[in-house]
């Protein structure tokens, strides 16, 4: 059975989902969520759930080696970026190469880098006047989107779309698309 570790930093609703789509796999669970955030909705998410949950600060996760013990002892064989805003640490990064990924909330290298996170790109794609976008799930390197590319998805954006609009294709996108990704990066 492989393991899965979820990183998230807000509502939780792509780790959720997640959780859900392995609750009952044969092939692999999440065993645990980590977050950066100590008022994030993912906790609640993850009671609920009965899912193993902690909240690490800046110090843990990128000035000591706190947060990569948590992931030694775990001994994931995937760690999942479901909405987490920090730059993932390199100490982390070469103890589990290749075993880092996120979904990105755009066609990288469109809309990709450093502040270019949730509403920042919707709002970014509507002032651009793009005609699609879509997800980018993509390994995690020590550079913000730079990751290589495992899977895309597109949806039209409409003229008449807002960033709300868009902000809602791309979540139904991650939902439909993001287990499915990582359940085959498993098998």
């Amino acid at each position: 059975m492989k393991r899965v570790v979820i990183f998230a930093s807000g509502s939780g609703s792509n780790a959720e989902n997640l959780i859900r789509f392995f609750q009952n796999s044969d092939n692999a669970s999440v065993i645990q969520v980590l977050t950066n955030n100590p008022h994030a909705k993912v906790l609640d998410r993850c009671k609920k759930l009965s899912i193993s949950a902690l909240s690490f600060n800046r110090m843990a996760f990128s000035k000591t080696d706190d947060v990569l013990n948590i992931l030694k002892s775990a001994n994931p064989d995937l760690i999942v970026l479901a909405g987490f805003l920090w730059k993932f640490p390199e100490n982390i990064l070469k103890h589990f190469p290749n075993k880092v990924i996120n979904v990105h909330p755009a066609l990288l290298p469109k809309f990709g880098g450093k502040g270019m996170y949730g509403m920042h790109v919707h709002e970014a794609v509507i002032a651009k006047k793009e005609i699609e976008t879509g997800i980018t799930i993509h390994y995690v390197n020590e550079h913000y989107d730079e990751g290589g590319i495992i899977f895309q998805a597109k949806c039209k954006v409409l003229t008449t779309d807002n960033a709300d609009d868009v902000a809602s294709k791309i979540h139904e996108l991650e939902m439909e698309h993001f287990p499915k990704v990582v359940d085959k990066l498993l098998s």
